[in-house]
């Protein structure tokens, strides 16, 4: 995000506009994140996982230049039915659902789901004849910080009984599907899990079951340290290469989520308190880890923080947020000016996992969601002298079921 295009003066306006707290979001950035992805991905379909950023205008944005979509559950099918998505564009993949998840999917249009185990694939006896599955695999990766192979997938040496025995049930499995983790740091397990497909999927086309699709899932990483973009199609060098000795007329997925989203939003958050703790200055802010900062407790990231203030002088300090429970802690022994009430907490690369997990614990509000066509409409309309932001859309996030 081109975070510069707003200057401190910028933020300062929004915040008398709007009230605090509230997170800005950049639809052209959304779309420029999808563009690249495909760029370097040109030979894939991309389903952009719904839930880190379930926010109708990012699927607005999104349909606008040709996404396709991940879904998880019914709400997302909701959300993207609501603006008008077709169910052809969507594949359903979490791995474990009830039946009436099922059924709610086929009622959609969405026939495509995923299963890692027989339980799972028993469930959809009732509706042969109408879904399509990816058998998903595990590829566990510590080096991620969130490993989604510990909850969902069959290991590599399960795939073949798992393959014939939905042959065996006549329920039509046309692929592989699976996910190295989130925020891979490199794209080594990619490879390799592209690899083990391979062999599979030549495997299976050798005892007489036909492999059409490999969805490769996420993982592309975002730069939480700086807040810079990824050089994304040199991440994706080594998956383009590793594709290229798939069998031919494969059809190519991917589930980017965190990749497009995390970039598209940064947070804007007002000191609310003052106090002086053991010789530490705390500062209390509007927005902490029960809201937009959920994401440094579920999905274990630290977003880059900068503060508004005109004090010159700097102190080891902790940063808190507002609600009665000592853990919502956004940093400690973090070095920052002096502040005062009124003086703000800036937030970056804060799309991904944020409003997605936020609550309303203490009923306090979750942060109102500016959304905005691209940084540079919305510095023109703040410092416009008519005083009425028109084009902003302003949503009150409600509650996520």
């Amino acid at each position: 995000m081109k975070q510069s295009l707003l200057t401190n003066a910028d933020l300062k306006k929004a915040v008398k506009k709007f009230g605090s707290p509230f997170l800005i979001q950049d639809l052209s950035k959304v779309q420029n994140q999808y563009l690249q992805l495909k760029q370097a991905l040109p030979n894939f379909r991309l389903h952009y996982a719904v839930k880190p950023l379930p926010d109708a205008n990012v699927i607005r944005a999104l349909k606008a230049v040709g996404a396709s979509f991940d879904l998880a559950g019914n709400g997302e099918i909701d959300l993207v039915k609501s603006q008008g998505v077709s169910p052809n564009d969507c594949i359903h993949t979490h791995p474990i659902k009830k039946d009436s998840d099922i059924r709610y999917a086929l009622e959609f249009g969405c026939s495509v789901f995923v299963y890692d185990n027989l339980c799972e694939l028993k469930k959809f006896i009732p509706y042969k004849k109408n879904v399509q599955l990816l058998l998903r695999l595990s590829f566990p990766n510590p080096e991620t910080p969130v490993d989604l192979s510990k909850k969902f997938g069959c290991t590599p040496d399960e795939a073949m009984d798992l393959l014939k025995a939905a042959c065996e049930l006549g329920i039509n499995v046309v692929g592989l599907s699976f996910h190295v983790g989130s925020q891979a740091p490199n794209p080594k397990r990619h490879v390799e899990a592209i690899e083990t497909c391979n062999g599979i999927i030549r495997q299976a086309q050798a005892d007489g079951i036909d492999l059409k699709i490999l969805d490769i899932g996420g993982g592309f990483p975002v730069d939480y340290l700086n807040a810079e973009d990824t050089d994304i199609d040199a991440f994706c060098a080594p998956i383009r290469e590793a594709c290229n000795k798939l069998p031919v007329n494969l059809e190519l997925k991917a589930e980017p989520g965190r990749f497009i989203a995390a970039p598209c939003m940064i947070s804007v958050s007002s000191v609310v308190g003052v106090s002086r703790r053991q010789d530490v200055p705390w500062y209390y802010v509007d927005d902490g880890v029960y809201g937009s900062y959920s994401g440094q407790i579920f999905d274990h990231v630290v977003y880059p923080k900068s503060v508004i203030s005109d004090s010159p002088l700097t102190e080891k300090s902790v940063l808190a947020g507002p609600t009665c429970d000592s853990i919502d802690i956004l940093a400690e022994g973090i070095n920052l000016p002096h502040l005062k009430v009124g003086d703000l907490l800036v937030g970056r690369m804060m799309g991904a996992y944020t409003s997605a997990t936020a609550t309303e614990f203490n009923f306090i509000p979750k942060a109102k969601i500016i959304s905005v066509e691209s940084l540079e409409k919305l510095h023109e309309e703040l410092n416009s002298q008519d005083d009425s932001v028109t084009t902003l859309e302003i949503e009150q996030k409600a509650r996520l079921a």
